[in-house]
């Protein structure tokens, strides 16, 4: 069992100024929130791409190859590169390098993207939304598995007898992360590739059909169960009480949800106090309250989908530095310790 966090580089809002607040300093605090996370031994960090005004990350291997400079044991992972909207040739020459880099700490996260800004920017049709993610998939994953490529597809040119340098030492571990659709989980157990689910919203309950389809699919194309490996990927914030989640941090997670709401037309109305306290409930979707709180949540969760992996997303809407480097200190000394504490028994 690893345990990760995860940010998506938001800006966060002064409501004061009424502008976002500045992406260079935004960009040095992450660094600084990964090497305190990399410092009390947590196992995985995964940064998001988005191509937005409320974020400051477009480019994950960027930030990446920066924190290799600044950590020594985290894995580093994207959480997600958009790889429909990639050159997957590209972005494996960036990862072996970070690879490389880091003493072989490299990971990638590959996803469709569930935000849509970087098919205008790098010119990608989103009618192609499916074919172009199966496409390039299938070309990093050959990448990564031999030397000399012939590759042949639709939406970039033929590769003729070509390696890619520079190569690294392995294989780069690849994950699939999913939001929650039958083909994409498919996709994923068939290529019996790690996948990692978006859990944002809801009972979490819900998702338990969709996990035991991935284990049936990967049996069944004859993957071994021993390597077999799912994660989830939910919104936590860890204070001293469930108190003082609601009067730090409600109204920064609120603002950025129902910011969402609009711009995706989802009729779900504002997003209200009651709705984030029952995401804070033992079924809920929110991993939010004091950490034996969130310990036991993780617990739960760990135990109903038989998981090998929980990322902690950290930053929605913005919370201040101060709060995140808080909240990444006690995952990493509090809530961890006694997850390891209840499945040592």
């Amino acid at each position: 069992m690893k345990f990760g966090i995860g940010l998506f580089g938001d800006s966060g809002y002064d409501s004061e100024n009424k502008k976002y607040r500045s992406p260079d300093l935004r960009l040095k605090e992450i660094v600084e929130e990964v090497k305190l996370a990399d410092e009390i031994g947590i196992d995985v960090f995964a940064m998001g791409e988005h191509h937005r005004n409320d974020y400051v990350v477009s480019s994950p291997e960027t930030m990446l190859a920066a924190l290799t400079t600044v950590t020594k044991n985290i894995t580093l992972s994207s959480g997600v590169n958009v790889l429909s909207s990639a050159d997957p040739v590209k972005l494996y020459q960036d990862y072996a390098m970070i690879d490389l880099l880091s003493g072989e700490r490299a990971e990638i996260m590959a996803g469709r993207g569930s935000f849509i800004e970087s098919f205008p920017l790098f010119g990608q049709d989103l009618k192609d939304y499916n074919v172009l993610f199966d496409e390039k998939l299938k070309l990093l994953l050959q990448l990564n598995r031999e030397e000399v490529i012939n590759w042949k597809g639709k939406f970039r040119p033929a590769l003729i007898n070509q390696t890619v340098y520079p190569r690294p030492k392995r294989a780069i571990p690849v994950w699939i992360a999913v939001g929650g659709t039958p083909e994409s989980v498919e996709r994923a157990a068939q290529l019996g590739l790690p996948i990692m689910f978006a859990i944002i919203g809801g009972d979490i309950r819900q998702f338990k059909p969709l996990f035991d389809f991935y284990k049936e699919e990967y049996i069944g194309a004859g993957h071994d169960i021993k390597t077999m490996e799912v994660g989830v990927h939910s919104h936590t914030y860890i204070a001293n009480s469930k108190a003082t989640v609601i009067q730090d941090y409600f109204s920064v997670y609120a603002r950025q949800m129902d910011k969402l709401a609009a711009e995706r037309n989802w009729r779900v109305g504002k997003f209200t106090q009651s709705r984030f306290e029952e995401g804070m409930s033992k079924y809920g979707a929110l991993f939010m309250g004091d950490a034996d709180e969130v310990a036991e949540k993780i617990i739960n969760t760990i135990e109903l989908f038989s998981l090998t992996r929980f990322v902690a997303h950290l930053d929605v809407g913005g919370p201040t530095h101060i709060e995140l480097m808080r909240t990444i200190e006690l995952f990493g000394t509090k809530v961890i310790p006694k997850i390891k504490k209840h499945f040592d028994k």
